[in-house]
């Protein structure tokens, strides 16, 4: 967990990079991209890697005492959040902006709008609940 931990910044900062890049248009730097994601996918891989083979003998000892589905588990549960969060996000916006469109021709529709963005907030919360259950687990 503690290599994704220090991979962070190194993987914000190629971002950056690649944003910087991006605002010009050649052929030089789109290869400069590839390369960069390459890159970026390799050391990712590696990670992957080392995640699941526990890369240290700290790692295995501390697998050999536990099963290991803990920390899967959390992994799990914080996909689970994240995801949900994003698909409320996207769903309250575009289901905000239509019940601020229907309100500015009929404010009656007030109740009816805000159920609908209700609902769309919704998704959080079932990703939360997994989120429980999941962590409820190890």
């Amino acid at each position: 967990m503690i290599a994704w931990l220090i991979a962070l910044p190194l993987l914000v900062a190629a971002y950056g990079v690649t944003r910087r890049l991006l605002r010009r248009r050649s052929r030089a730097v789109l290869r400069s991209i590839l390369a960069a994601d390459a890159a970026l996918f390799t050391g990712a891989l590696v990670l992957l890697l080392l995640a699941l083979n526990g890369g240290s003998a700290q790692a295995q000892t501390a697998a050999a005492e536990s099963s290991g589905s803990g920390s899967a588990a959390l992994i799990g549960a914080a996909i689970a959040v994240a995801g949900a969060s994003i698909g409320a996000a996207i769903a309250v916006a575009y289901t905000g902006a239509a019940a601020l469109a229907a309100l500015s021709e009929r404010p009656e529709l007030f109740g009816r709008a805000m159920v609908i963005v209700g609902l769309a907030e919704g998704i959080a919360i079932y990703g939360l609940v997994v989120a429980i259950i999941l962590i409820g687990k190890t």
